[in-house]
């Protein structure tokens, strides 16, 4: 029983880590004093709110009509390319929305290479035409969607292969046109997984910082970092931080009710559903819908990206760019590893013992996923603030000896906030694998001795080595990819390629971002190419 209870130690030791900055950003937040809610409230409050919950509505709309549409098309129809196609709608996952902003800010921005050419060919002036701005509202939620929209499209994709072809033969034999079966029908029953890709979107939308940050879009997300840094108002950043944190917790809530509604697409398929095929007009146009998201949400940026690394005179293999390499490497690295040993002793735990204690710990680290960045970022940075110069004071009364920041400003801290904020993915692919070791196997397992570590390394270990590859793979990237925890915690001088990235692009410096933004691109495909095969072998 040693190992099981040494299991209950840790699990709990994890959850209090997680709870921890939410706990510190309420109590931060009440502390703060109603004067300082009052003047975020007479100032910046109403603009937030409103520009998040307009950008979230775009996103959403957004996401959901690509994400199924193209699902829909690539699964129940036959149309030139669709085999192509329905790998290649994923890779917009690989891309992190500031790099695309960092992109086509290049391509339309004034003095970019469509509005240049627009001018050279009908000889205008800069103020003898409109064009829309990039660096807007609108364009934000166009970077968001092409990067978040393959969220919708997996879960979609999932639901639809897995109806009965029955229900939708019933439909096209009452009469409906395949159009009809699929609005009444196959989307229906689809449902909780569309929803459940939405809200993930919509948490995905208001924890970036990137994107806003750099057109200018004043958000939740752009706020806390303002009110902590700009303006020195850690009270403000607290309070702000409150409120994004009520809201992602309540899509989390949300989004894990949607999944567990996901079985009612389910069910026996009585045979399999035959594609429709298409023909004239309607296959050519099956195909332009499912190429559009394609070509802008990847292979356009990833070309300007190349043409702009070309000439941003950046060089990769200097010693600088290797610090940046890594620093990145170590902490994508190190925090993978923390992180998926985290969700292996929750997961574990709850295999084992399935009780109050297991369920509450593995809810609780759930919940970091759907909390932004930033937030974390304030949670843990309060706490630890407070700690290092109690005991900095404490020293100096007591030895006249400076302790300075131990804990702020640390690796380790960073560390945990990467983990709070991604070990629902971790614990996601964990799960998903252990599907496959049958209890009939921990039984026999201990019947020959076996502890019940030993149990998870001589039989666990060896069959879930597919799915812990990937939580590594897909914590490493997204470790890769996060912006503001990062620029909140990371050490003095202890810059990362995303960091580098952000940096240029905020000089107006575009073509040396475009260098690093192309090695974080480029790592991310590691993932997203493990999970088009998981897809296809499906």
């Amino acid at each position: 029983m040693s190992g099981p209870k040494s299991l209950r130690r840790a699990a709990v030791v994890l959850a209090a880590v997680c709870l921890l900055p939410m706990v510190a950003v309420a109590l931060a937040a009440v502390t703060g004093g109603s004067d300082t809610l009052e003047h975020l409230a007479d100032t910046v409050l109403g603009r937030y709110t409103r520009t998040t919950a307009f950008l979230v509505l775009l996103v959403s709309v957004g996401t959901l009509m690509i994400g199924t549409g193209a699902a829909w098309l690539v699964t129940m129809t036959e149309f030139p390319g669709r085999k192509l196609l329905e790998i290649a709608l994923v890779i917009p996952l690989a891309f992190p929305a500031y790099v695309l902003a960092y992109a086509y800010t290049h391509i339309l921005d004034h003095p970019g290479i469509v509005q240049s050419t627009l001018r050279d060919v009908t000889g205008w002036g800069p103020r003898d035409y409109w064009f829309p701005e990039i660096r807007s509202l609108g364009g934000a939620a166009v970077m968001l969607i092409l990067v978040l929209y393959p969220y919708v499209y997996l879960l979609a994709r999932a639901a639809f292969l897995q109806q009965s072809a029955t229900s939708f033969l019933a439909a096209r034999a009452l009469g409906k046109t395949p159009w009809q079966a699929f609005l009444r029908v196959s989307i229906p029953m689809a449902r909780p997984a569309i929803a459940s890709g939405v809200l993930l979107a919509v948490m995905e939308t208001i924890a970036d910082f990137g994107t806003v940050a750099y057109f200018g879009v004043q958000t939740f997300a752009t706020g806390i970092y303002t009110s902590w840094f700009s303006l020195g108002d850690r009270a403000g950043a607290a309070q702000l931080a409150l409120g994004i944190l009520s809201v992602a917790l309540v899509l989390a809530v949300l989004e894990r009710s949607t999944r567990g509604r996901a079985k009612y697409h389910g069910g026996k398929r009585q045979e399999p559903m035959a594609p429709i095929q298409l023909t004239g007009w309607a296959k050519w146009g099956a195909m332009l819908l499912c190429v559009i998201p394609v070509l802008f949400g990847w292979v356009l940026p990833a070309i300007a990206l190349v043409i702009m690394g070309l000439g941003g005179e950046q060089n990769l293999l200097s010693a600088r760019y290797r610090d940046f390499a890594l620093n990145s490497v170590t902490l994508a690295g190190v925090a993978a590893l923390v992180t998926v040993a985290a969700a292996v002793t929750l997961g574990y735990l709850q295999r084992l013992d399935d009780g109050p204690l297991s369920r509450i710990s593995t809810s609780i680290a759930r919940l970091g996923y759907a909390v932004p960045g930033g937030v974390i970022a304030v949670g843990l940075m309060v706490p630890f603030a407070n700690f290092d110069n109690a005991l900095d004071a404490w020293m100096r009364a007591t030895f006249d000896i400076s302790t300075g920041l131990l804990v702020t400003g640390s690796i380790w801290l960073l560390v945990a906030a990467y983990m709070i904020r991604f070990l629902a993915a971790a614990l996601g692919a964990y799960e998903g694998g252990q599907v496959a070791v049958n209890a009939n196997m921990d039984m026999a397992s201990r019947a020959l001795g076996q502890t019940a570590f030993g149990t998870l390394r001589r039989v666990h270990f060896p069959i879930l080595k597919p799915s812990l590859l990937t939580a590594l793979l897909i914590v490493f990237v997204d470790v890769m990819k996060e912006l503001p925890a990062t620029l909140i915690l990371r050490p003095f001088n202890f810059d990362t390629l995303a960091v580098q990235a952000y940096r240029l692009a905020s000089d107006e410096r575009l073509e040396g971002a475009a260098v690093p933004s192309l090695v974080i691109v480029a790592i991310g495909l590691l993932p997203v190419i493990l999970i088009c095969r998981q897809v296809r072998r499906r």
